[in-house]
């Protein structure tokens, strides 16, 4: 799976950083995720690697317009493509229903495919073999859900040297020990088959806070994530603006990531007050801020990937990354 930052400002696009967009790229299965769709997405789809016919899903966090007003022209280019559009479903807060509604009668689109659009609220909002997805409320001005994809564990890898050291011959009952099954050998020997299957290989766990000022539900929701995305809207020295605004500061986030034991940070969502880089607080300042207390820490940037790979585990080996999905 690769992050792949389309907006990273907030309020306003800038010359540097267009504003909130996210893409979650599942590489095997050729289809992407879509979180907050601001202004201006799609026309930065357009300089990414990801084709607007293989988006399945999109998520919204809150109906603030820098993470929403880029919804429906993406909606209606997807239209336009040659071809049939899969169908596609859409998550978001209580009135998005509304505000989609109020669109569609004022400036009426005619989509072709067909759109699912589903009111979330705390707890699992969607699952399937692969993955399920847990939202929570966050705390913000207006309601906001930060959205949690975990990924199952797959199984085991079968052993196929342990195998073949056991004297298991190829066919039926190399086939059945592989299923995990018990089998019985030419000698009498019973071998069970879970005794031949590495250990499970661990989901990987990808967190989006939205916008939040630091809170419980985002903390709890973020235990052990293997990547957590975070707002870091302020510096700490502009705190009270953070308080004022329901946001968060980059050493809160990163506070916040140190207790939820986060494997990597990675903070988004910047005020465009830091980015003169002659100024006397400036975006380096706001890292280091944020490495101080969680140093595996990045600042995202707009087109920038984020590869979270799988740790596979094999019997008596130490866990290796998997570099191809």
């Amino acid at each position: 799976m690769i992050v792949t930052f389309l907006g990273t400002g907030s309020g306003a696009p800038t010359t540097r950083r267009n504003v909130s967009g996210i893409g979650l790229r599942f590489l095997q299965a050729g289809k992407w995720w879509l979180f907050d769709c601001g202004e201006g997405t799609q026309h930065q789809l357009l300089r990414s690697p990801m084709k607007i016919s293989q988006l399945d899903k999109i998520f919204i966090t809150h109906l603030h317009g820098d993470h929403l007003y880029g919804l429906i022209g993406l909606l209606a280019s997807r239209s336009l493509r040659n071809g049939e559009a899969a169908p596609l479903e859409l998550y978001g807060p209580p009135g998005l229903d509304r505000y989609f509604r109020a669109v569609m009668d004022t400036s009426p689109v005619h989509l072709q495919y067909p759109l699912e659009l589903k009111i979330v609220r705390d707890g699992v909002v969607y699952e399937d073999e692969e993955v399920i997805v847990t939202c929570r409320l966050a705390k913000h001005r207006v309601p906001s859900f930060a959205y949690a994809i975990q990924e199952k564990d797959k199984p085991g890898a079968f052993q196929v040297e342990r195998a073949k050291e056991a004297g298991v011959p190829f066919g039926p009952l190399y086939g059945a020990l592989k299923r995990g099954e018990e089998v019985t050998l030419a000698d009498g020997t019973i071998l069970a088959g879970k005794d031949f299957v590495g250990e499970p290989q661990p989901g990987r766990k990808i967190v989006f806070s939205g916008d939040t000022e630091p809170c419980t539900a985002v903390r709890e929701l973020a235990e052990g994530a293997d990547l957590l995305v975070h707002e870091a809207t302020y510096a700490q020295r502009d705190k009270e603006l953070a308080v004022r605004s329901g946001h968060s500061t980059a050493q809160e986030a990163a506070e916040l990531a140190r207790q939820a034991s986060v494997n990597q940070l990675c903070l988004t969502h910047f005020s465009p007050r830091y980015e003169d880089e002659e100024g006397d607080f400036t975006m380096e300042d706001l890292l280091a801020e944020a490495q101080a207390i969680h140093p595996s820490t990045v600042l995202a940037a707009d087109f920038m990937d984020v590869p979270v790979k799988r740790v596979r585990k094999t019997m008596g080996e130490s866990a290796d990354p998997c570099y191809n999905e």
